[in-house]
């Protein structure tokens, strides 16, 4: 009954630092979220009990779960877009394979490794943007838009600041409806290089189908007045 009970253990805590890693990335709109993150841990974790089971039969207990961190990428490499000049998705393939290694750890029941991994990943996923601008060169802008839903619209942005070697650190979407029409709020972080014209880009932006206003420092842009 003890061993029934810590398999069960086992499965529960991976589930639980996955799914607050996984949470992160839904927040912010990202391609692999909580259920995905979650899915991950738990296939780990059994994987892991499963090699570990095994090797009471004199099997090698890490050659299963070897291939667990070879075969996690082709689920990160899903998550790896490329908009314009600009790759994303980095960041959430990287957390997928990690959230692989903690569900190995819990799995072989090494779960000091795997609460501190999580502990640690989850610092640097919230305040990462805090380290880079303060010891990264750069120039980091907020910018807010607010455009009408359609299909492409992300892909329009980011090909536009591609063109001025605009690097999108961070984006967060959140969706809106007003009598009947759908509009999206979009937050960007970005990376600007030191002789970008914020003044055209803005000039451009303006331009793209479906944007209504967008707002950077001083700047701001209202097409519903026009």
């Amino acid at each position: 009954m003890t061993g029934n009970v810590e398999i069960i253990i086992r499965l529960i805590l991976a589930s639980i630092l996955g799914g607050l890693i996984g949470l992160d990335r839904e927040s912010t709109n990202r391609p692999a979220g909580f259920r995905t993150h979650i899915l991950v841990a738990i296939g780990s974790a059994l994987i892991m009990m499963v090699s570990v089971d095994n090797a009471k039969y004199g099997a090698d207990p890490s050659r299963i779960a070897a291939q667990v961190i070879s075969g996690i990428g082709f689920l990160g490499a899903g998550t790896i877009l490329r908009t314009g000049t600009n790759i994303e998705g980095l960041t959430t393939a990287a957390s997928l394979w990690v959230c692989a290694g903690i569900g190995l750890a819990v799995g072989n029941g090494y779960y000091l490794g795997a609460v501190a991994t999580t502990l640690i990943v989850l610092f640097f996923l919230k305040n990462s943007r805090a380290f880079e601008r303060m010891f990264l060169k750069g120039n980091f802008k907020n910018i807010q838009v607010i455009a009408l839903t359609r299909a492409g619209l992300i892909g329009d942005i980011g090909t536009l600041f591609g063109r001025h070697h605009i690097v999108i650190k961070d984006i967060s979407i959140v969706s809106l409806e007003d009598e009947g029409i759908f509009k999206e709020e979009i937050h960007f972080t970005l990376k600007l290089p030191s002789n970008v014209d914020l003044d055209r880009v803005m000039g451009q932006l303006a331009l793209i189908d479906g944007i209504l206003k967008a707002k950077i420092d001083d700047r701001i842009i209202d097409n519903t007045k026009s």
